[in-house]
């Protein structure tokens, strides 16, 4: 198992981290509480150590009451504490089809000490403004976060879906350890960050790394996704102009995947960590054979002339304005 710095914090993570939010929320209607402890456990046994969740990513079972992830995830590692990085969010609530964005002093609070009750733990050792909020000046964000982690609460802070000018400022307040934004073959806009979080030592947790799942392959127009739980359902890449226009797109990954000896999806993955250092992908799954394969890609090695062709092609490439969560 190959590891990786979480930024400034010292911290040591596992190269590929686990995406926790399909277990409950945007992937289908939410596991059975031990069924998606299961999983999580599997993937800890299989060596993932650094585990993403949070506070939003909920579901409704059929009985009518909430599938909080952050409680599934408690329960599989709580034996494990010690052995592996749990990161959580803040500051974003579903309204519908909108996000309800508060990152207020007052609702960090009280989230921090929600988080900590349903996973069962004293200490967040990576917590996320999961959104910037506008309301919200980046100092004053920065400046709770300090004072929780001086009070023991969380180890350290990151901010997801960071901007510079937000990360400039809130880095000068109190060293944020990690951005987690969007970053895919599909999705390379926040590369321009790349000579900031160098500058600043910071860790780029990359989700979504494979398109919702688009990179890997396994998908045709004709998929199926539940329309009211799973956000694929409503993806531009899953149409068919989608698939029409990353053909090409998909085409490279399965020549490459061959040359390789691997899958398209670990070559969507291995392109990003032979990429940077300092980049860890968070795919999700709940399927324990995906876990492996997801877990393999930090075995693969691309040259950086290999990267770099990917890259050229990739500019020339006509491809489906993305969407997920």
């Amino acid at each position: 198992m190959q590891f990786r710095l979480l930024g400034n914090s010292g911290l040591r993570v596992s190269a590929v981290g686990l995406g926790c939010m399909g277990i409950t929320h945007a992937s289908g209607a939410p596991m059975d509480k031990n069924a998606g402890a299961k999983v999580i456990r599997e993937a800890y046994e299989m060596g993932y150590t650094f585990f993403d969740t949070a506070e939003c990513y909920t579901g409704i079972y059929p009985d009518g009451s909430i599938a909080y992830n952050e409680e599934i995830v408690g329960e599989a590692l709580r034996s494990v504490r010690d052995k592996v990085i749990i990161a959580t969010k803040c500051g974003v609530r579903h309204g519908g089809d909108h996000l309800i964005l508060d990152s207020s002093p007052e609702t960090i609070r009280h989230s921090v000490e929600g988080s900590l009750r349903r996973l069962g733990i004293d200490c967040i050792d990576l917590y996320y403004q999961h959104r910037i909020d506008p309301k919200v000046a980046p100092e004053a964000v920065a400046e709770t976060m300090a004072e929780l982690i001086r009070e023991g609460k969380i180890r350290a802070w990151g901010i997801s879906e960071a901007d510079e000018e937000y990360l400039r400022r809130a880095h000068a307040v109190c060293p944020v350890t990690a951005i987690q934004n969007r970053y895919s073959m599909m999705a390379r806009w926040h590369e321009k960050l790349f000579p900031v979080v160098e500058e600043l030592g910071i860790a780029y947790v990359a989700f979504s790394p494979m398109a919702n799942g688009f990179l890997t392959g396994q998908y045709t127009v004709d998929s199926k996704f539940e329309p009211d739980t799973d956000f694929r359902s409503k993806m531009p890449q899953y149409t068919k102009e989608g698939f029409e226009k990353a053909h090409e797109l998909l085409e490279l990954l399965k020549t490459m995947a061959k040359e390789k000896n691997a899958t398209p999806a670990q070559i969507s993955l291995s392109w990003m960590l032979c990429k940077k250092p300092y980049i860890i992908p968070i795919p999700g799954s709940r399927k324990t054979n995906r876990l492996h394969e997801n877990l393999g890609a930090a075995e693969i090695t691309l040259s950086n002339a290999e990267i770099a062709a990917i890259d050229t092609k990739l500019k020339t490439m006509d491809l489906p304005v993305f969407g997920g969560h």
